[in-house]
């Protein structure tokens, strides 16, 4: 038998946090059908370009609490 749900989720959390939000990445899309190859790579390649930019300081991120704020106001929560 494999790993039961508990041992799986004990060696994930033993992982980097990259590796983690791949292992969800990949889960979520192969159990809504998956995701095309060129989207998967072009997706990545967006986020990795975003990351760098707010590391480098070219760009400033907003935070969770601000953008949860804003979407609260345009849905009319």
């Amino acid at each position: 038998m494999g790993m039961t749900v508990d041992q799986l989720v004990s060696e994930i959390r033993s992982l980097p946090h990259d590796v983690v939000a791949d292992v969800v990445d990949r889960v979520l899309f192969e159990s809504h059908g998956g995701q095309d190859p060129e989207q998967a790579r072009d997706w990545s390649q967006t986020v990795h370009r975003r990351i760098d930019e707010i590391r480098s300081g070219a760009v400033e991120g907003i935070s969770g609490d601000d953008t949860a704020a804003k979407v609260r106001r345009i849905v009319g929560r």
